[in-house]
C-alpha cells in the first residue's frame, strides 16, 4: 500500500532528514520502507523500483548510461518492539554515474527491542559510477533498545568506481556492520566509514576487499569516536590477488571510559599487489580544546567542534 506525504507524522520526517537530508518528499525514484512494508514508492524512467518475490526487500535497477539521478531508499521504524530484516540488490547498468541513499532510523520509547538487518548486495556493471550513502540514526527512551545491523556485498566489474560512506550518527545500541566488496580489473572503490558510540552502546565493524582484478584499487578510511562506557571493535582485510594497490587507514578518538580495538589486516596473495596501512588511537589534544576556548567556546562547545570536524 502507498501513502502519500502528509501520512507521514512529525516523528518520519525527523528521521528522514536524519538518515536521508529529507525534508520533503523528492521527485524521481523513490522507496521508502516504514515498520516492515513498503510505505510509498516510485520509479522513474531510468531507474527501476520492483518488490523481490521470493523474500521480503527489492530490486533497484538502473538503466545504462543513466547520468547524474538519484534514488532515496530509506527505512523507519517507529512501532515498539519491531523486528525487521529485509534483502535488497542494486544493479546500476553499464556507464552510468548515479547515487543511492539508503539508511534506517528507529524511534523507540518503549522498553522494547527494536531491530533492522539489512542485507544488501550492489552490483555495479562495466564503466559505471555508484555513490552509495548510508546513515543509521536512533532516538527515543533512554531505556529503549535499538539495533541496527547492515550487510553488504559489493561487486565491480570491469572499469567500474564505487564511492561508499555510510555513517553511524547516534543513538544505535548495538551495531553488527559487514562490507565486502570484489574488484574485478581497473575497478576502484573508496569506503569510508564514521562511527560515533556513547553511554554503554557497542559497535561491532568488519570490512574486506578482494582486489581480483589486475589494476584493481580501494581505499578504506574509519573514523571512530567512543565516549562514555561505549565499545567498538573494527576489523579491515585487504585482500591483493593481483596487481593492485590498496590502503587502509583507520583513526579513532577515545573518550571517557570507552574502549576501542582496530585491527588492520593485508593479505598479499600476490607479488604485484601493494598494500598499505596506518591506524591511530587516541584522546582529544588539549591544545585543540584551549584554542577553540580562546574563541569564545565553552569546553563542551569546543569539544563537540572537535569532534563533528573529525567525523565529517
Amino acid at each position: 500500500m502507498s501513502y502519500n506525504a502528509v501520512d507521514l507524522s512529525a516523528i518520519d520526517f525527523e528521521i528522514l532528514n536524519q538518515v536521508a537530508d529529507l525534508k520533503d518528499i523528492p521527485a524521481g525514484a523513490l522507496n521508502i520502507r516504514k515498520d516492515g512494508q513498503v510505505f510509498m514508492r516510485h520509479s522513474s524512467p531510468n531507474i527501476t523500483i520492483t518488490s523481490l518475490t521470493d523474500k521480503p526487500g527489492m530490486q533497484v535497477e538502473v538503466k545504462a548510461g543513466t547520468i547524474g539521478e538519484s534514488v532515496h531508499v530509506p527505512v523507519l521504524l517507529t512501532q515498539p518492539g519491531m523486528m525487521d530484516k529485509v534483502y535488497n540488490v542494486f544493479i546500476v547498468g553499464e556507464n552510468a554515474d548515479v547515487t543511492i541513499i539508503a539508511g534506517c532510523g528507529i524511534h523507540n520509547e518503549s522498553h522494547a527491542k527494536s531491530q533492522h538487518d539489512g542485507i544488501h548486495e550492489i552490483i555495479v556493471r562495466a564503466g559505471a559510477r555508484l555513490r552509495y550513502v548510508e546513515k543509521h540514526y536512533g532516538q527515543g527512551g533512554e531505556k529503549s533498545i535499538r539495533i541496527l545491523n547492515p550487510q553488504t556485498i559489493i561487486h565491480l566489474e570491469k572499469g567500474a568506481y564505487c564511492e561508499v560512506d555510510t555513517i553511524q550518527i547516534k543513538g544505535v545500541n548495538d551495531t553488527e556492520r559487514s562490507t565486502i566488496a570484489h574488484l574485478a580489473e581497473k575497478s576502484s572503490i573508496k569506503i569510508v566509514e564514521r562511527l560515533l558510540t556513547d553511554y554503554d552502546q557497542k559497535a561491532n565493524s568488519e570490512i574486506r576487499v578482494y582486489l581480483e582484478g589486475r589494476d584493481s584499487s580501494a581505499n578504506i578510511l574509519s573514523r571512530a569516536v567512543a565516549r562514555g562506557s561505549s565499545y567498538q571493535l573494527f576489523r579491515a582485510s585487504m585482500v591483493g590477488k593481483n596487481e593492485a594497490f590498496g590502503h587502509l587507514e583507520c583513526d579513532a578518538i577515545i573518550m571517557d571510559e570507552a574502549r576501542v580495538s582496530s585491527i588492520p589486516e593485508l593479505w598479499a596473495e600476490d607479488s604485484r599487489a601493494t598494500l598499505t596501512h596506518e591506524a591511530a588511537i587516541g584522546k582529544i589534544a588539549g591544545d585543540q580544546i584551549i584554542k577553540l576556548m580562546s574563541l569564545g567556546l565553552s569546553e563542551e562547545e569546543a569539544t563537540e567542534t572537535i569532534l563533528k570536524g573529525f567525523l565529517k
